[in-house]
């Protein structure tokens, strides 16, 4: 990431400055109202890549402010460049076409959104535990995918959802545990399908999961399928619980899906079940269907943290190491990873590069002749990205046989 390089737009309205175009200033800041920012300009010569140069709006040396993005790789906080005489603040990267990523001011103190940008990602509030949202701004490239099913549509019949809470004897504690059935779902019909999403309260708000089972089913690119969505993103275990730990592992595989199948007509067929996890949570997935490839046959991962150790241990990426040593074992995985997630803050020990980490387990899992299906998207370590991929998993592990035929398995 180059973040040295000048924005044409900024240069020219440097020189119609200096030439005494007090005009052009004022020009400028209409434009970009109308045309929204940040501004995006092609580099000549480069396809892949354009500039991209944030703006803010104020007068004077002591305002400060600062673009907060991991845009170079990891998470930052960098200072943006004052236009002598002018009211305007800018920093300019130089960021792939396909990029959709999220982004804040820092302004005295606070974090903000763009005011000329009204494209917002929002996490909610998580009143049950304390947790308190915020809102970033949102850049797409001019090449950035298409959200074609994590949005709600209309003309689609949506499944149902409903709260429950389990009570787990081996944990002595509740989870929250919401239930996704599919529009039309019959308990007389079936077995049905399903998938495990742990931090199930964020698949539902932030990734949109129920509107992406909703589309895929009606555009029968997966059967009809139930869902279970196991506890939050923001529980106060949730450290704990995702780091391969053992117990919230029996919690999944006997108290959590005894209480499911007693209640829904599940399959026994787990070639038509999958576990869903993203960040540490895609560890976890992957560390449970290490231990039972008869309960889950299909393990999706989203930027899991396959670098992770446990404190005793010296070396970094454990999980990578137990799939390398063990015979293979009858799983399918889809995998996604930022080509951003470079250098990733955590809470637990390992290598926080999740991209290479991500690529030594697609290594190791083809090595061993497992099926993979791997996807890297232009986004760092937050959920700008997860929406539009998580699909693109559930159509590779669950998709109807057409919809599976165009989605083999592939490497890169």
């Amino acid at each position: 990431m180059d973040n040295s390089t000048a924005s044409p737009r900024i240069a020219t309205l440097a020189s119609a400055l200096a030439a005494g175009d007090r005009a052009a200033l004022s020009e400028f800041w209409r434009a970009l109202t109308e045309q929204g920012a940040p501004l995006i300009e092609p580099i000549v010569g480069d396809l892949d890549y354009s500039l991209v140069t944030f703006v803010w709006r104020a007068a004077g040396e002591g305002t400060a402010p600062a673009v907060v993005s991991a845009l170079p790789g990891r998470d930052t906080t960098d200072p943006m460049e004052h236009l002598a005489g002018t009211d305007v603040w800018h920093r300019t990267y130089r960021v792939r076409n396909d990029t959709r990523e999220s982004y804040q001011f820092a302004i005295g103190g606070e974090h903000v959104t763009d005011p000329l940008n009204p494209r917002q990602h929002v996490f909610p509030d998580d009143d049950e535990v304390g947790f308190k949202g915020w809102a970033s701004s949102v850049l797409e490239g001019p090449q950035a995918p298409p959200q074609r099913w994590s949005l709600a549509r209309p003309e689609v019949p949506a499944g149902a959802i409903s709260l429950k809470r389990i009570t787990s004897a081996v944990l002595a504690r509740d989870y929250r545990v919401w239930v996704y059935t599919p529009p039309g779902y019959s308990p007389d019909a079936g077995p049905y399908g399903y998938a495990v999403f742990l931090d199930g309260g964020f698949y539902l708000d932030v990734a949109h999961a129920t509107q992406a089972l909703d589309n895929l089913t009606a555009d029968r690119l997966i059967s009809p399928l139930v869902a279970v969505f196991v506890s939050s993103a923001y529980d106060p275990t949730r450290q704990r619980d995702l780091a391969c730990h053992v117990p919230f592992e029996q919690f999944l595989t006997q108290e959590l899906l005894a209480w499911v199948r007693a209640r829904y007509r599940l399959t026994d067929d787990p070639s038509r079940s999958a576990l869903v996890g993203c960040s540490l949570g895609g560890l976890m997935v992957a560390f449970v269907g290490l231990h039972h490839p008869g309960l889950f046959g299909n393990i999706l991962c989203q930027s899991a943290y396959f670098g992770w150790r446990p404190k005793a241990e010296p070396e970094d990426g454990w999980i990578i190491r137990q799939y390398r040593d063990r015979p293979g074992l009858p799983l399918r995985f889809f995998m996604d990873v930022g080509r951003l997630e470079t250098d990733v803050g955590t809470w637990e020990p390992g290598f926080g590069n999740f991209l290479a980490a991500a690529r030594h387990m697609r290594d190791v899992l083809l090595a061993k002749g497992y099926p993979v299906h791997y996807h890297e998207f232009s986004g760092a370590h937050n959920p700008m990205n997860w929406p539009d991929t998580l699909p693109l998993g559930l159509i590779a592990l669950l998709g109807t046989p057409a919809a599976r035929a165009k989605t083999g398995p592939s490497p890169a």
